[in-house]
């Protein structure tokens, strides 16, 4: 791999083209390229929220879903491949908790929003849900992991806590949704 990244400018996809991990050629307005695209603005927008101040829960959290996601690309770029296991939703699934478990219960919708790192959580958390209706789209055409829209599906869950944890360590109040009136 090390050698593929030493040629950042190969001239290979002027054509409109992009080439998979399997060497197969696709357009890039392809759905696994839309796939990919979208789990790499998923990846960047995490690697933003890691860059701020963060409670330590939160970026324990956070940190192994970068390299999870690129495990996920490898998945999306090799058809037929298999990268992520039900341990990695498993591992989702008790950081869930143990982010849940010292918030107060939610009765209303909230805005996203609050500090700037909570915000940044929340706009990873719906780049993560276009990611995984893009996933799906994929998988109603061609072959694709229905883990992998599982491990999405409780990343958008994971960030969403993720961004609530964030908030309420810095003090910042959420904003609930008022029906009809006025945000305050």
């Amino acid at each position: 791999m090390a050698k593929r990244l030493t040629k950042i400018v190969t001239r290979t996809g002027d054509d409109g083209t992009t080439g998979l991990g399997d060497g197969t050629r696709v357009g890039k307005d392809s759905r696994r390229i839309e796939v990919l695209g979208n789990l790499d603005e998923l990846n960047s927008a995490i690697g933003c929220v890691l860059a701020e101040e963060l409670p330590d829960v939160v970026r324990e959290a956070l940190a192994p879903v970068q390299n999870d996601l690129f495990d996920l690309g490898g998945e999306v770029c090799i058809p037929g491949r298999s990268a992520l296991w039900d341990a990695h939703v498993e591992r989702l699934e008790s950081r869930i908790e143990s982010l849940r478990e010292p918030l107060p219960p939610l009765r209303d919708f909230v805005f996203p929003g609050g500090s700037r790192a909570g915000a940044m959580c929340h706009l990873a958390r719906a780049v993560c849900r276009r990611a995984e209706r893009s996933l799906v789209a994929l998988r109603a055409h061609e072959a694709a992991s229905e883990l992998s829209v599982k491990y999405l599906n409780r990343l958008s869950d994971l960030l969403f806590l993720a961004a609530r944890t964030i908030n309420a360590a810095a003090s910042s109040p959420e904003t609930i949704w008022q029906p009809g009136g006025e945000a305050g």
